[in-house]
Order: structure tokens, then C-alpha cells, then sequence
């Protein structure tokens, strides 16, 4: 029987690392280093939303044009969202580009940013729909805070640039590759948004496989200039579908 002494229970002790959890490290981190960091955002961020993620738009009119193109087969639609890629190739001499799908389903601008809109933009009578979600908001506040400077995104929607204005930031955003030699170096502007994949608006934006190969110059530099100058957080982003020669190593 051991003494009494031995029975009494003295405080636990743990490891250095065990004291912090990594998510609270890094809070901290970000509380006492503001603009150390950027966001690097992906799908994820975007799907309490209701807006569809770029992919599911290119699987949504491929759909549309299938069944257009064969309109006495029902189970076409539902065939074509499945391998969009597969039966584009099968019906169409032109690779399965942003601007050839578009250009197929919505010949004139009008009609061709309409439908976009529906993807992107509440419709009447949705005002609680296809707007920022908590997490767009948290980093809104974040940026408030002087905390986040830089945003990397590969959403084509706007959700993270409406969160910015609903708390009075009107950021500086970039979407295309010529824009980049005219921008407000980072470190001056309050905010840049980074859209790499492009704008929903935008017809340069990249989506497919043979699209997510390389980045333009211009965009890459500043890509890597971003890695090489903040540390980066990552919410809602697989990497799956973002194969980019070049940076690939670096993220």
C-alpha cells in the first residue's frame, strides 16, 4: 500500500505544443501581426451560400445546351452534368473553354449576363439567398481589424467583395492578368482581392482542367509574390482542381 502522500493528485503536465492548440497559435499569431498573413479562399467558403461553385456553373450549362441539342432524350441533361467534359468533347469541335460554352448557350451579352446573374446574384424575392455567409463576414472583420490585408480566392463570385462593403471597405480587386501592373502596391491598399480564377462577369475565367494548367505570367509573379511575402491561411480550398505549373511546389 503505498502512503497518502502518494495519492494525491499534482497538477498535469504536458508538452510545450500541447499547452496551445495550432488554431489558437495562429490566432494569435494573426492578432499580433496584422497583414503577416493572407487568405487563400476556396469553394468551400462560398457553398452555405446557395451560389454554385465555378464547376457546378460549367455542369449547369452543359446540361442546358444537351438538352437543348437533344431535347427528345430526358436522361441527356442529367448525363452530360455528369461528365461535362466527356460529352463536350463528343458534340463540339472547340474545347470546353468559359467563353465557347457561354458563347453556345448565350450568343449576345444581354442574355449572356443575365444568366450568369441567376448563378450569382439573389433573384427577386431571395434576399436571404446567395449572399455573404458568417464565414465572409468574419473576414470582413478581420480586414476591419487591420489583421488581413491580402486575399487570394479562386470563387468567381462577389460574396467576399459585398462582405467588405456591408462593413464600409471598398476593396481593391483584381481579376484579370492585365490588371496587375496598375494595381496599389499591396502593402498600401487596405484590402486586395485576388481572384484568381477570374470574375463571374469576367469571359477570361478559368474553370477546366486544360484551363487550370498555367497561369499568365503577370498573375503568377503575383502570385508568387504574395507566397513568398505572407504566410497563408487556407479555408475552403481542396486543391483538386487547381494544377498550376509553376507555384504548385510552393503551395
Amino acid at each position: 500500500m503505498g502512503s497518502e502522500e502518494d495519492n494525491v493528485t499534482g497538477p498535469v503536465v504536458v508538452p510545450a505544443r500541447g499547452l496551445i492548440e495550432p488554431q489558437m497559435a495562429l490566432a494569435m499569431n494573426v492578432h499580433a501581426s496584422p497583414g503577416v498573413y493572407a487568405l487563400l479562399l476556396g469553394a468551400g467558403i462560398s457553398i452555405a451560400s446557395g451560389v454554385k461553385t465555378g464547376w457546378g456553373v460549367v455542369q449547369d450549362i452543359v446540361g442546358k445546351v444537351a438538352a437543348v441539342r437533344d431535347p427528345d432524350n430526358p436522361a441527356v441533361r442529367a448525363e452530360a452534368m455528369a461528365d461535362p467534359e466527356k460529352w463536350w468533347e463528343a458534340n463540339s469541335s472547340d474545347p470546353l473553354g468559359y467563353s465557347a460554352l457561354l458563347e453556345a448557350a448565350a450568343p449576345k451579352p444581354a442574355s449572356r449576363q443575365a444568366m450568369l446573374a441567376g448563378y450569382f446574384e439573389p433573384e427577386d424575392g431571395e434576399d436571404n439567398s446567395k449572399g455573404p455567409t458568417a464565414a465572409h463576414r468574419a473576414i470582413a472583420q478581420l480586414v476591419k481589424r487591420g489583421s488581413i490585408r491580402v486575399i487570394l480566392t479562386t470563387n468567381f463570385d462577389r460574396l467576399t467583395e459585398r462582405a467588405l462593403q456591408e462593413v464600409g471597405i471598398s476593396p481593391q480587386v483584381v481579376h484579370r492578368p492585365d490588371q496587375v501592373d496598375a494595381i496599389q502596391p499591396l502593402a498600401h491598399s487596405q484590402v486586395t482581392v485576388i481572384k484568381l480564377h477570374g470574375d463571374y462577369a469576367d469571359l477570361e475565367q478559368r474553370n477546366t482542367v486544360d484551363e487550370l494548367e498555367t497561369y499568365p505570367d503577370a498573375q503568377q509573379q503575383l502570385l508568387e509574390r504574395v507566397l513568398d511575402e505572407y504566410g497563408l491561411i487556407v479555408c475552403g480550398w481542396s486543391a483538386d482542381w487547381d494544377r498550376a505549373r509553376g507555384v504548385s511546389k510552393s503551395w
